[in-house]
């Protein structure tokens, strides 16, 4: 599963949600727009985010703190974008813990396959009431590991899913999000993988039809900050910043699960071939062994981590 949740400041404890880059010289009453920027469309769970985000800060800092928002990749992919807000060229920067991992390698546990048991494990792990699935699409079904045998599947650029998808007979294919489509299309990859309203609102059921409820990875997404900005910030500000991200976490996760219920819907509507009775136990049968190995490469927290998320009952 991929988590559709952002904003908050801890991930069980590992994340910094963080604030912004490069802002005020001093005057409290200043007002300024900050830079916040995603590689989805706004229609996404992405969106909704940051709209939180906008409004709180708006409504804690008296309209004098707002966001810009850049969606759809204008400022770069999220290797980019994170590299950038590194800089203190981006304030925000949602991204996806996997990304996050080359930043905070703790943050790379929320992207080992199949650590959770169900949807139950997942939301009482990361303190949540509710939850969006992500799956893998193609040409073709995936209802069971045989399924991806000699595929090559777009992945993000990490050890994790360079470990765990070839563990499954699959082969690892690196490329930015915005190149997908295209490589579905020509066959540079057979599948992809996704939220289900990630791939709607970017009309990946075009080329790849087939949407298998793998339900495979949790990885909560994070919105990020600079250095540069946050210590710019007065404490009072810090304060709002964070709220406002908190504000996320609590509002977020039960509008973005049920964008991901009304997406499954349009989908079908619209022909797209859902199949939900995936079997996983050849997927959790190999991805099991590997987790604490790819743990103990993450660093100590990343092993604690792993070991508090299998200790919720």
């Amino acid at each position: 599963m991929k988590l559709s949740i952002l904003g908050r400041r801890a991930a069980l404890g590992i994340l910094a949600v963080a604030a912004v880059s490069g802002w005020i010289s001093g005057a409290a009453a200043q007002t300024r727009t900050f830079s916040f920027a995603y590689d989805q469309p706004t229609t996404t769970a992405y969106g909704i985010a940051a709209n939180i985000f906008d409004a709180k800060l708006k409504e804690l800092s008296g309209g004098k703190m707002s966001i810009n928002q850049f969606p759809g990749a204008q400022l770069g992919q999220e290797p980019q974008m994170l590299q950038k807000m590194r800089s203190g060229d981006i304030d925000f920067v949602i991204t996806s813990t996997a990304n996050a991992s080359t930043l905070a390698p703790q943050a790379g546990v929320f992207s080992l396959h199949f650590i959770f048991r169900d949807q139950q494990h997942l939301a009482k792990a990361l303190a949540d009431p509710a939850i969006a699935a992500g799956n893998m699409y193609s040409k073709k079904e995936v209802k069971s590991i045989g399924d991806i045998k000699g595929q090559k599947v777009r992945v993000q650029a990490t050890k994790t899913e360079d470990t765990l998808f070839p563990a499954y007979g699959a082969q690892t294919v690196h490329m930015p999000f915005g190149e997908v489509y295209t490589s579905l299309q020509t066959g540079v990859v057979n599948i992809a993988e996704n939220g289900v309203n990630v791939y709607l609102a970017n009309k990946h059921y075009e080329v790849a039809p087939i949407l298998s409820m793998t339900e495979h990875e949790a990885n909560n997404n994070c919105i990020w900050v600079s250095d540069k900005t946050w210590n710019s910030l007065t404490p009072e500000q810090q304060k709002w910043v964070q709220a406002a991200a908190d504000e996320v976490s609590k509002k977020e996760p039960t509008m973005a699960l049920q964008l991901e219920k009304d997406s499954a819907d349009k989908l079908k509507a619209i022909g797209v071939k859902v199949v939900e009775n995936v079997d996983k136990s050849g997927f959790i049968k190999a991805a099991q062994p590997i987790q604490d190995e790819l743990a103990k490469e993450l660093g100590p927290h990343a092993v604690k981590l792993l070991q508090l998320v299998r200790d919720v009952k």
